[in-house]
């Protein structure tokens, strides 16, 4: 999942880079002001948005007003060094979808980020399941059958991303804007081998196959119904 941190305190804003990548789901973009961050999320498909109220050159308040007004419903997680209710209920009122107030504690920072990403793909259960294949957005373990795997996080991104939109074809496109950095060009042609790697992990040796490659659309996630038109590698 593709975070975007707009916070001002550069030392602040690396710590959350750094405490959120230890989440092998995230990948995490920073900004420092709210012009250029307004900027960056309306012009990237994030699935977060971690920002602060107390910026220069634009405020927080101004810069989530516009992105509601402009139709981006991204999860937009407020942190605010204000703790008066009229402050907490604006941020609200203006479209956030939770606050937290500085200093906060990290692992409940993380812990609200997760849960905001998984009630925005509909998905509340910390747990994925796709037929018989269980992913643990806790722990990170994905299990099928007896065999239990924890993955490279690069791997595990995708597993999980493509667990959050199952049933659905995700394009290549989609899958590097939303689970890499703007350094992703690096990892555009590595799709192909992290899909051969999770398909011989998650699909060899069950006779139901889950991973479905769409010739020339993209892959798909999806139980024991058919896959469209019979067009999949995953069998192959």
């Amino acid at each position: 999942m593709r975070v975007l941190v707009i916070e001002d305190e550069v030392r602040l804003a690396e710590h959350l880079q750094k405490a959120l990548k230890t989440i092998p789901s995230f990948v995490v973009d920073l900004s420092h002001d709210g012009e250029d961050g307004q900027f960056m999320a309306e012009t990237n498909d994030y699935d977060l948005i971690v920002l602060d109220l107390m910026l220069p050159v634009r405020d927080g308040l101004t810069v989530l007003r516009n992105l509601r007004a402009a139709g981006k419903t991204t999860p937009i997680l407020i942190l605010t060094a204000r703790r008066t209710k009229e402050d907490i209920i604006r941020g609200l009122d203006y479209g956030s979808d939770d606050y937290l107030t500085k200093p906060f504690d990290m692992g409940e920072f993380l812990a609200r980020c997760k849960a905001l990403v998984r009630r925005h793909h509909g998905r509340p259960d910390p747990i994925i399941q796709v037929h018989d294949l269980i992913i643990d957005t806790r722990t990170h373990i994905v299990r099928r059958g007896n065999k239990e795997h924890f993955l490279p996080a690069l791997q595990y991104r995708l597993l999980e991303y493509l667990a959050y939109r199952q049933g659905a074809v995700v394009s290549k496109t989609e899958i590097l804007e939303h689970l890499y950095d703007y350094n992703w060009e690096k990892f555009s042609n590595v799709i192909e081998h992290y899909i051969y790697e999770l398909r011989r992990k998650i699909d060899d040796g069950f006779e139901v196959k889950l991973l479905y490659s769409i010739r020339n659309h993209g892959y798909m996630l999806k139980g024991p119904a058919a896959c469209p038109d019979g067009r999949s590698d995953s069998a192959s």
